[in-house]
């Protein structure tokens, strides 16, 4: 068997990859491995409460390995906090990594970029499938997910459990999957879960986020595209 990390965000893109790789037999997962805002205390980018990221982890049956950043770390501290966590998994002779991602090239080059350089290996169990695809999939097989941030402009869907509803009256241009970081989920019930994660929805929160200046500071090339900030909808447990 193959021994490996799994890059869990809590959301449904993670849930889906979590479910083909735990049926597949040469993957031995040995940890759910999440980065946390550190003075938040909550998911990186998806801003989910520590708490509701534990009961998923206790639900799953995975060990959950939290991996602590500052609030906006440059890219160089990123690396090098990244870098000291993945030497250690190669130390444990772990030597694969598995991702949630679609279809962002330069995000997955940056990945496998990293890895390469202390010896370990990406593996992307979603990795260029088509996303209209990737969702029915998902509701199909009877998971459940809410949003709980997303792009300024799709204020009126934060805090919404997805549904095929919702996911036909997405504006055109924006992926059903959320794969260009249009919106981001709580993966709260489904096949990889032993039980249901309670939720409700608490209040709604804008915060901004200025590009960086610095193409070094991206792991994206393309930094045209400025977000001026995402609406979080702030999860409690139930």
């Amino acid at each position: 068997m193959i021994p490996c990390i799994f890059n869990w965000s809590g959301g449904k893109d993670s849930a889906l990859a979590l479910y083909h790789s735990l049926k597949n037999p040469e993957l031995d997962i040995r940890y759910l491995v999440t980065t946390i805002n550190d003075a938040a205390d909550r998911i990186s980018m998806h801003g989910v409460r520590t708490e509701l990221l534990i009961q998923q982890a206790e639900s799953i049956g995975i060990p959950l390995y939290q991996i602590r950043l500052p609030e906006m770390p440059g890219m160089a501290e990123y690396d090098e906090v990244m870098g000291k966590h993945l030497a250690r998994f190669k130390s444990e002779g772990i030597t694969h990594s598995i991702f949630g991602d679609i279809f962002l090239e330069d995000l997955k080059t940056y990945r496998d970029t990293r890895l390469a350089e202390i010896g370990m290996t990406g593996i992307y169990p979603l990795w260029k499938r088509d996303t209209h695809e990737l969702i029915n999939e998902f509701l199909s097989l009877g998971f459940g997910t809410v949003i709980a941030c997303v792009q300024e402009r799709l204020e009126e869907i934060v805090g919404k459990e997805i549904d095929q509803n919702l996911i036909n009256n997405l504006p055109a241009d924006v992926d059903v999957c959320g794969e260009n970081g249009e919106f981001h989920t709580f993966a709260f019930k489904g096949p990889v879960f032993k039980k249901q994660i309670g939720y409700k929805t608490g209040e709604k929160v804008f915060k901004e986020y200025k590009t960086p200046e610095n193409i070094d500071d991206s792991c994206i090339s393309d930094n045209s595209k400025k977000r001026s900030g995402f609406w979080f909808c702030d999860l409690l447990p139930a």
